[in-house]
């Protein structure tokens, strides 16, 4: 019988190629002109977008980018490339005909590259693996889309299977504990990046998933209510996001008392811009001006070998 060969396919949401003007512009017109993300009448928007939004925001992102970018590019990418590794080298090492190949939604490596490279390779099913625990419309159905697109060039289109969310796997909840070590007086905040509240009325449970994640780690951390909060970042525009804050509840902290916390990102699988400078740097500093006397940001799973664990078992579950 023949030895069934078998793909995987990890995606995330993508970079920009370069920590430039040009090449943000790219990727911010790619990821903002995604009706997932933002679906507002395409007309209107693509105006907005064009003629305002992107002149003005496109070289402020730069210089964010710029102030994180690493020797390997993208942070992002790098540690996408990292966990790709990983995976590969333990099914190799199983002597597993399993072929892992990275694609991003918007930008590069894009999907399909991705599979492209699977196909060439004439593997026999696909599993894809969207490196969102929680789901959302706006992140794992747009990966979704992003493969129904690539498969629509594709002749040969292979048994494939698309795992839909993790937010409360017992691997993923023990690996977020793992990296937690709380003062006695440190306050865990929970940051995850928020959704506009629309959404979640119109039937994203994405809100419901990331509680539920921060409740499950806390259990496991055996965290009484009052020593840890979920809040949501990133916000953008001038709708109504889900709420609370990160920004508004971290400036608020110190005045009620709360001069000390610990802030994971617990929906993010690789350090990004959104972490390593919305988060570690910037709430900091409002923190820290706001009166607050000690601030951490606990680091995304990234490459750890309890998330490739997790990795592995959620992909074995459907081979």
């Amino acid at each position: 019988m023949k030895t069934q060969k078998i793909g995987i396919l990890l995606a995330n949401l993508g970079t920009p190629d370069a920590p430039t003007t040009s090449a943000v512009k790219r990727y911010l017109k790619q990821f903002l002109s995604d009706p997932r993300v933002i679906d507002l009448p395409k007309t209107k928007w693509q105006t907005i977008l064009n003629l305002f939004i992107l002149p003005k925001r496109s070289p402020r992102v730069a210089k964010l980018y710029q102030s994180i970018w690493t020797d390997q590019g993208s942070p992002l990418l790098a540690i996408s490339r990292q966990q790709q590794k990983a995976l590969q080298s333990y099914f190799d090492a199983k002597n597993q005909s399993i072929i892992v190949e990275l694609g991003m939604s918007y930008g590069n490596p894009s999907m399909e590259s991705a599979l492209e490279k699977l196909t060439q390779q004439q593997v026999d099913k696909i599993i894809v693996l969207p490196l969102y625990p929680q789901y959302s419309s706006t992140t794992t159905a747009s990966v979704f889309d992003a493969f129904a697109d690539a498969l629509k060039k594709q002749r040969r289109i292979v048994p494939f299977e698309f795992i839909h969310s993790y937010h409360d796997d017992p691997l993923y909840i023990q690996a977020l504990a793992n990296t937690i070590q709380l003062a006695e007086d440190e306050l865990l905040l929970f940051s995850f990046h928020g959704i506009p509240k629309r959404y979640e009325t119109e039937g994203d449970f994405y809100a419901d998933h990331c509680r539920e994640t921060a409740e499950l780690v806390a259990k496991q951390l055996g965290l009484s209510a009052e020593k840890w909060c979920v809040t949501f970042q990133s916000r953008f525009g001038d709708e109504e996001w889900l709420q609370p804050y990160t920004d508004e509840t971290l400036s608020s902290f110190p005045a009620k008392g709360i001069k000390k916390v610990a802030v994971i990102c617990a929906g993010f699988s690789a350090d990004c811009l959104e972490t390593l400078e919305e988060i570690a740097e910037e709430n900091k500093e409002n923190f820290i001006h706001a009166g607050g006397e000690s601030y951490r940001y606990i680091p995304a799973l990234n490459a750890s070998g309890d998330h490739i664990k997790t990795l592995i078992k959620l992909i074995e579950a459907c081979i």
